[in-house]
């Protein structure tokens, strides 16, 4: 058997290999989105309660992205996946014979939303060690798993609700995964190419945390909070689509729409910026990410008619689909591969949090207002840090080399 090197055609294999991972495990994130109007009407709960669901799912997802990126680092990839796809399963199966909200919301962060998780952060940096020069590419291809998902899944499961009821819905969904993510897994038995696991050529850093002027555990920091803020608003047009378009009496089944067409634009966005990225790095793309993102979340403001909404979630997808992905490019970029899948790992954890707690936010201030028309300005704000810190990065990026 030939070995196994970077950018051969085995990374292409692996790399559609992750992405049908990725799109088909990428439901944990979405399908309680859509069902969190018939939830609240079930267990008769204020829309902030309803919201808790999503936040634990996204807690749960993060927190175990970052143990699942560790093991991966230690064991490599397939144990991982094949432990993870049993419990999102599994976790369905259960979440549809809940008879509370506290029920149904532990049984999606703990076995759905933890279960969900390998299939974005481990497998970035899975993917990105079988790759240099097509770097940002490739992880953006992976990444647009969770957009494919999120345009794929919305119309079916609301289709399902409507039909036979949010449990059988769910009953489907289990059966669905276990009877495909567990035999894809077992398929990850290659190894990445070994020398991207050790420092040396391959790498291909552009730096250290020390070129920017910053340690390892600070840079880190800093990727965390920028992580952070800039997934508390995009959360908002995220997890409130379907709700908002509820209130506005277009109906949830429009706002499902809204979603898919959000997220298919993201798919497009996620690969248009992987070229960006090999060309202008993960930095440069996290400012301008960052940036469209504010000024389609803004343009909610003053629009909210029908075309209207579609329109601006179209260009939601399209402006911000590069953001996440970026911080993996950076860390690939500023530390060495060896902690590729941890570092990634935390970082993700943020972005995650971030969309739980803006999830959440999100509907409390709806709850106190009446409106979501502060939750829009609350995002805002939140976008606007994530724009500073990228910015601040980018210019100590320059100024270090001048003063070296």
């Amino acid at each position: 058997m030939s070995a196994t090197t970077v950018d051969s055609p085995q990374s292409w294999t692996r790399l559609a290999l992750a992405l049908t991972l990725s799109t088909i495990g990428g439901v944990g994130m979405w399908s309680v989105v859509v069902a969190l109007p018939t939830v609240q009407a079930e267990f008769g709960v204020a829309r902030a309660g309803a919201s808790l669901p999503y936040t634990l799912t996204m807690l749960g997802f993060g927190a175990a992205g970052m143990l699942l990126g560790r093991w991966s680092d230690r064991s490599g990839i397939r144990v991982p996946v094949l432990a993870a796809s049993a419990l999102l399963g599994v976790g369905y199966l259960a979440s549809g014979y809940a008879t509370s909200l506290l029920g149904f919301a532990l049984a999606q962060g703990l076995l759905i939303g933890v279960g969900s998780s390998v299939t974005f952060g481990p497998l970035l940096a899975h993917v990105s060690m079988w790759f240099e020069k097509r770097r940002g590419i490739a992880v953006a291809i992976v990444a647009s798993g969770n957009y494919f998902a999120g345009a794929v899944w919305p119309p079916i499961v609301q289709h399902f609700i409507a039909t036979v009821g949010w449990r059988s819905t769910y009953f489907g969904i289990g059966v669905f995964v276990l009877a495909t993510m567990l035999p894809l897994a077992l398929l990850l038995r290659r190894p990445p190419p070994a020398h991207a696991s050790h420092d040396g050529p391959a790498a291909r850093l552009r730096g250290t945390p020390h070129s920017l002027g910053l340690s390892g555990n600070a840079l880190q920091g800093v990727l965390v909070v920028a992580g952070l803020a800039c997934c508390v608003a995009m959360s908002m047009p995220q997890v409130h689509i379907v709700a908002y378009c509820g209130d506005l009496g277009y109906g949830p089944a429009r706002g499902a729409q809204m979603l898919s067409l959000m997220l298919a634009c993201g798919i497009v966005s996620r690969i248009a910026f992987g070229y960006v990225m090999d060309r202008i790095g993960g930095l440069r793309t996290l400012l301008l990410g960052g940036g469209l993102q504010c000024v389609a979340l803004i343009l909610f403001l003053p629009f909210d008619g029908l075309v209207s909404l579609f329109v601006i979630s179209a260009m939601f997808g399209l402006f911000q689909g590069g953001i996440v992905p970026s911080y993996a490019i950076i860390v690939r970029e500023y530390f060495p591969p060896r902690e590729a899948g941890g570092r990634i790992g935390v970082v993700i954890f943020a972005t995650v949090v971030g969309m739980a707690l803006g999830g959440w936010l999100s509907g409390a201030i709806f709850d106190l207002t009446g409106s979501y028309r502060a939750a829009f300005l609350h995002g805002i704000a939140w976008n606007l840090v994530n724009v500073s810190i990228a910015a601040w990065l980018l210019m100590r990026s320059r100024l270090r080399p001048a003063l070296a």
